[in-house]
């Protein structure tokens, strides 16, 4: 029995001819926090969907808790992506308290007490994210800050064990991207989350988390680029890196950057 929540074994992933990741090997316990940088279309985004369980591995094992990783999305794992989906016509509250109305046998609906309950549990993550205030307001009412806190409270009323951002803060302002920080920070610490975030920003992965992982290919064939895939080159705690080991890693996602 493994004392790992997550663990990756050997998994590849490919669409077709087009090998995007081989040989991802990692082992992660619960409450860290992993971030994930690469240059784009090295595979990050399709690691999270694999974790997610809406991309299908090609081989290999993706176990959580000791079991393979569900085929499906649930529960236990929840995403925000940096473009995220609300339901214009419904209030900020309604759009955080609508994922548990999805639970419901009703098609989709509650009544009564059941949905009270279920407002009221959407005004407790509104809260966690500093979203109260807002919580009559509609989606396009708020600002760019304000929705990725209305996306995170979204996933979180669904009491996920994994958070998964995808670049959750590449759009933002650089000082709303610092409250952001803050804020993720403070959630993951107070409901002992495990998240997994990529970002495209080096400072920001060295900044937030435990663990900082860079995606890369080891193997090249200019004459088939598409023959190898990506697999973590670095896996490096976060606050024990040296500069050299930085500049490194900034000079191999530069150079990757310009040659693709």
């Amino acid at each position: 029995m493994s004392n790992y929540q997550i663990e990756f074994r050997h998994v590849q992933k490919s669409y077709g001819d087009n090998l995007v990741l081989e040989n991802i090997n990692c082992q992660v316990k619960k409450g860290e926090f992993i971030t994930m940088v690469g240059t784009s279309g090295c595979g990050k985004s399709t690691f999270l969907k694999m974790l997610l369980g809406t991309e299908q591995h090609s081989k290999g094992q993706i176990l959580l808790d000791n079991q393979p990783i569900s085929a499906e999305p649930c529960d236990e794992r929840g995403i925000v992506f940096q473009k995220y989906s609300v339901f214009p016509h419904l209030s900020v509250r309604e759009n955080v308290a609508i994922a548990k109305e999805f639970e419901s046998s009703f098609i989709g609906r509650l009544f009564g007490k059941r949905r009270q309950q279920a407002l009221d549990e959407a005004d407790k993550w509104l809260d966690a994210v500093g979203l109260l205030n807002a919580k009559h307001k509609y989606p396009h009412e708020l600002s760019g800050g304000m929705q990725q806190r209305l996306a995170i409270a979204q996933a979180l009323i669904k009491h996920p064990k994994v958070l998964l951002l995808d670049e959750p803060f590449g759009a933002l302002d650089p000082g709303i991207r610092k409250d952001m920080h803050k804020l993720v920070l403070d959630l993951w610490q107070k409901y002992e989350l495990t998240i997994f975030m990529v970002t495209h920003d080096l400072e920001e992965g060295f900044y937030l988390g435990t663990r900082l992982w860079v995606f890369d290919k080891t193997r090249h064939d200019p004459h088939a680029p598409h023959r190898f895939g990506s697999t973590i080159t670095f896996d490096l705690p976060v606050g024990k890196t040296d500069q050299a080991s930085y500049q490194e890693i900034e000079d191999s996602l530069s150079l990757h950057a310009l040659s693709a």
